[in-house]
């Protein structure tokens, strides 16, 4: 981008940013993942370990361990858009193959799409909920369409005009939501016990279980930013030190206990004072029920900013991900409408004809279950190959063509492949969700919700497994060779250049390798394909 106005619609799509367009640093980082953070949705999570019975000091730990092994697990996939200077799905193409690419686009589509809901629905009942204890503002389906509305177009209209956009709009969002979430410890700090017992305690029947799906739902939290992070890394200089990088990761990480906190602690007010909102898991509602009445009006700040904030964190990057799958048809700011406005009719859908808010909340939980094992072979591959990419090749996709050296097997590498699908689907296994979604071995751990570590742990071993056993090319672990694996087979692979359409003249065309490889037999290409497939497994 040329100017320095936010509303300069953004023109960098999938494409590797130049480095002279890099103008983010690691603190930009930060107030993006905060800014996405800092809200109700966190606050919700924070409210689990109530909800499950916990005590409030019981309810500390599982959040503060949570969040911890969340932020150590996503903190390395911040070095990719930096060094890559693209979206984390692009980059993945150079561990799953530049086709087997499209699943970390899928992930991060749903992703978002999951989250964006989640986002609007949460805001815009907090926001027409205060407004009807502020103003008397009936609570229909008039006033919360009118809401969720609202805040679908404004978060569809920063992510049309991009990063900087965004960028501006989180800045804002992080001190206003945190000083509002201070406001707000002022406001309960009368009725708050800290010396909340809960339904169950260490020791008894239950606790355990329940302790950790709580542990595992603040884990949740950064971990569903496993495939987005890149989006925004992209624009940090590739020459910034990775230990900056990691380290706004972490910091944006922990800066969610203000959040989360505050739901664990209101919620332990609701559960005293207004107990059925807490049978019926409805936090939002049960906060309103507890606010005193000067709080309404910060109740329906944190909704706006918060609900701006998080929508487009979660929003943005589907424009990069759906542009990069289908590049000869969307650019990012239609692949952002198209996809934005099919999200605004699943939030109408979703909410009023189908009943889907808790459906939603369950696919979530299930998409993170399946990025996981996606985020542990990003990682070890960034560490097995020292971080070396070859970024005009993962490029190759976007741009129409075929080879180089993420080819693979057919555009797929298998070994990442084959460790994703098993972790995934026995995750998926494992699930327990009771009265939501309980997976054929989800009782194998009397009651515990284990499908996050089994994914990270099965994905882990499968991939090292695999990489030991049968070695990629040494051509794509660069100069200073492989760390920590045996040595592979050598590939000399050329990437046949992409021509535009618009520069080839009609008649008098110079014959390009591209027009060449298109023009060549199917059994041919086959045959060289399989070649070159034969020398990968060797």
């Amino acid at each position: 981008m040329s100017s320095n106005s936010i509303t300069q619609v953004e023109t960098f799509g999938f494409e590797r940013i130049p480095d002279r367009s890099r103008y983010a640093r690691p603190i930009d980082l930060f107030r993006l993942l905060f800014g996405g953070c800092n809200t109700f949705s966190t606050s919700v999570l924070g409210s689990f370990p109530v909800l499950l019975g916990l005590s409030f000091k019981a309810g500390v730990y599982s959040i503060v361990l949570g969040v911890l092994i969340g932020s150590c697990i996503l903190a390395p996939m911040g070095l990719f858009g930096p060094r890559n200077g693209t979206s984390d799905p692009v980059s993945s193409g150079a561990h799953f193959g530049i086709h087997g690419r499209i699943v970390g686009s899928f992930l991060a589509v749903l992703t978002a799409v999951a989250f964006f809901s989640l986002a609007v629905w949460s805001s815009g009942d907090a926001l027409v909920g205060g407004a009807n204890h502020l103003l008397g503002l009936p609570v229909n389906w008039m006033t919360l369409s009118f809401a969720y509305g609202l805040f679908a177009v404004l978060v569809l209209t920063v992510c049309v005009y991009g990063f900087r956009f965004m960028l501006w709009v989180n800045k804002i969002a992080v001190w206003a939501a945190s000083l509002l979430f201070v406001v707000g410890i002022v406001a309960f700090a009368g009725p708050f016990d800290s010396a909340y017992a809960g339904k169950v305690a260490l020791g008894s029947v239950g606790f355990w279980p329940a302790f950790v799906s709580a542990v595992l739902v603040a884990m949740s939290n950064p971990v569903s930013f496993a495939c987005t992070l890149g989006d925004w890394a992209r624009y940090i200089p590739e020459n910034t030190p990775k230990k900056r990088t990691i380290l706004a990761v972490l910091l944006a990480q922990l800066a969610t206990f203000v959040p989360f906190f505050f739901g664990l602690a209101t919620a332990t007010i609701i559960a005293g004072k207004a107990p059925e909102f807490i049978a019926s898991n409805n936090y939002v509602g049960g906060l309103l029920a507890i606010s005193p009445n000067w709080f309404f009006l910060p109740v329906c700040l944190i909704a706006i900013i918060g609900g701006m904030s998080t929508g487009t964190t979660a929003l943005y990057g589907t424009g990069l991900d759906m542009s990069s799958m289908f590049p000869k048809f969307l650019n990012r700011v239609r692949a952002t409408l198209l996809i934005g406005s099919l999200a605004i009719g699943f939030i109408f859908l979703g909410r009023f004809a189908f009943n889907l808010v808790e459906s939603v909340s369950t696919f979530s939980v299930l998409i993170n279950v399946c990025s996981c094992p996606w985020m542990v072979i990003m990682i070890i591959g960034f560490v097995t190959r020292r971080g070396f990419y070859l970024s005009d090749d993962l490029q190759v996709f976007n741009r129409g063509g075929r080879g180089g050296h993420y080819w693979f097997t057919h555009g797929w590498n298998w070994r990442a492949m084959g460790a994703w699908i098993p972790s995934a689907v026995i995750g998926l296994c494992f699930v327990n969700l009771p009265d939501q979604f309980v997976g054929p071995l989800g009782q194998l751990a009397d009651g515990l919700d284990i499908s996050m570590p089994v994914s990270l742990t099965l994905a882990c071993a499968l991939y090292i497994a695999l990489l030991q056993c049968f070695p990629e090319p040494d051509g794509v672990y660069g100069p200073l060779g492989r760390r920590w694996l045996r040595s592979g087979s050598q590939r000399n692979v050329t990437v046949h250049p992409v021509v535009p359409a618009t520069k080839l003249k009609a008649g008098g065309a110079r014959i390009t390798p591209q027009m060449k490889d298109q023009a060549e037999p199917r059994t041919a290409r086959r045959e060289r394909e399989e070649a070159l497939d034969m020398q990968d497994a060797g």
